[in-house]
């Protein structure tokens, strides 16, 4: 007996040895409303044969209750966990699945395609590898599908599908197909999406969603599933060079220091010459650290603790980099794409907390160059941005910071903004590079100072419009003589 349990459990552990080893491959899907987002992921589970007897009759009860389909079943119900969401048959938050095959383990993102949750989208996307892009084929490319994809582009997701759904209700057209294809493609030559693929699918009826479909003779590309199960996702960053943002310093004791973080980019050895960024300070690298033991190497996406052969100050939030590498900037201006969060519109010489690879420093946005509009993508002058509103802004912080361009590293790249007040996250940020312009540093800090006392006069109308209704800020201070 005892035998046949440790067969049992060794069993097991290859099992798990096995899962744990796949790759593993985050995606996103978005497009239109009702483009059918929810279908096609319940369809890949169902297909996939990836659902569980009791969610099965779950959502068959529900279907009956909601009857959002003629058919039996409504697939979408196993993503739209919100009653609000099965109520209105759309989707509102982000609905994070995951699933596994054979090949590969996948981390779903259904985003809503609703223009007010813009910010829910970025969000999801933010750690994604690959997009699928939904199109109906009854209407072709839309102003919400241009919204997405360009977002997935600004957010660096560098692999695309696009997925031709309801392809049933135009007959299985193959010139449907090849005229969205085209569109498509003509619109995406303005963005930076290195590598798109299309498939036409029905998700209602499964055609080419898991299982080939008999309807599309003329399509001689792979199904939706074995393309996500085979596209090659490169995940690292551009950039070769090494950066370990320090997220903790671990001192246990007086013998042991060492700085914690999970590698942005490149690679690091024991031996190698390291320097701390914003001091300037250099060491070298005694030892790489792990709850395993020491590593003869480490690379991105670890996670590792370093010691260094000399006592230098490094604190959470400075950067290591290897001293022969190409260097990140380090300044305190940088111009920066933003995604604003907030019902709060976003001021110019507001101060608000910026989270950078660990650091939190205060500071302001100096200037919006302009505000982008996400489905034609024209840029227009504009001196806030709003909820869900996209911008280019140069931004000015109040302690040197290191930092690449999100373009060559998303983990030195990007950034959070924080509302001082309320501490909730207010905004997300790409960064482009070192402000540019040809703006004087006397003018700036004249434009700098005009969109404080702007900021200032906005905060001080609010606070007085709570106390006195009747009254403007203007109005209280000649009162007040």
């Amino acid at each position: 007996m005892s035998h046949q349990s440790d067969l049992i459990a060794s069993d097991i552990l290859a099992y798990l040895k096995q899962h744990e080893n796949k790759d593993l491959l985050r995606f996103i899907t978005c497009g239109n409303v009702d483009d059918g987002k929810s279908t096609l992921i319940g369809r890949l589970l169902h297909d996939s044969k990836l659902i569980f007897e009791d969610q099965l009759a779950a959502i068959q009860k529900d279907s009956k209750k909601y009857n959002t389909t003629d058919q039996e079943i409504d697939l979408a119900l196993l993503v739209d966990g919100l009653q609000a969401e099965r109520e209105q048959g759309i989707t509102i938050d982000v609905a994070y699945r995951y699933f596994s095959t054979d090949k590969r383990k996948f981390i779903i993102a259904d985003c809503p395609g609703h223009e007010q949750y813009t910010r829910n989208m970025a969000t999801g996307a933010s750690t994604c590898d690959l997009a699928i892009i939904l199109i109906d084929a009854r209407y072709g490319v839309q102003t919400q599908t241009r919204r997405h994809s360009f977002i997935v582009s600004l957010l660096g997701i560098r692999h695309v599908l696009v997925a031709v759904n309801k392809m049933d209700l135009v007959d299985f057209s193959e010139t449907r197909f090849n005229e969205i294809k085209r569109d498509y493609l003509e619109f995406t030559g303005q963005l930076d999406i290195p590598d798109i693929r299309f498939v036409p699918i029905s998700a209602l009826r499964g055609d080419n969603v898991v299982n080939e479909s008999i309807h599309t003779p003329w399509y001689e590309g792979d199904t939706l599933m074995k393309l996500l199960e085979t596209v090659e996702i490169n995940r690292n960053a551009k950039l070769d060079a090494f950066r370990l943002p320090v997220q903790y310093v671990n001192r246990p004791n007086l013998d042991f220091r060492g700085f914690c973080g999970t590698i942005a980019a490149g690679h690091v050895c024991p031996g190698d010459e390291i320097v701390a960024l914003p001091s300037g300070k250099s060491s070298k690298v005694k030892a790489i650290v792990t709850f395993e033991g020491e590593l003869s190497a480490a690379f991105a996406g670890q996670a590792v603790t370093l010691t260094l052969e000399d006592e230098i100050d490094v604190s959470r939030g400075d950067m290591l980099v290897r001293a022969s590498d190409v260097h990140p900037s380090v300044g305190q201006r940088f111009d920066a794409h933003l995604v604003w969060m907030n019902e709060s519109p976003l001021l110019v010489g507001k101060e608000y907390i910026f989270k950078l690879a660990g650091k939190s420093v205060y500071g302001r946005v100096a200037r919006i160059r302009h505000r982008v509009d996400v489905n034609t993508l024209a840029q227009a002058e504009v001196d806030a941005l709003q909820l869900n509103e996209i911008g280019l802004a140069t931004i000015e912080v109040n302690a040197p910071v290191a930092f690449d361009s999100y373009s060559q590293c998303r983990g030195t790249g990007g950034f959070i903004v924080i509302d001082r007040l309320s501490n909730a996250t207010a905004g997300a940020g790409m960064i482009t590079g070192v402000a540019v312009g040809s703006d004087s540093a006397a003018s700036l800090d004249e434009m700098d100072e005009l969109a404080r006392l702007r900021a200032f006069e906005v905060e001080l109308n609010t606070l007085v419009r709570k106390y006195f209704p009747h009254w403007g800020a203007k109005e209280l201070l000649r009162h007040m003589g």
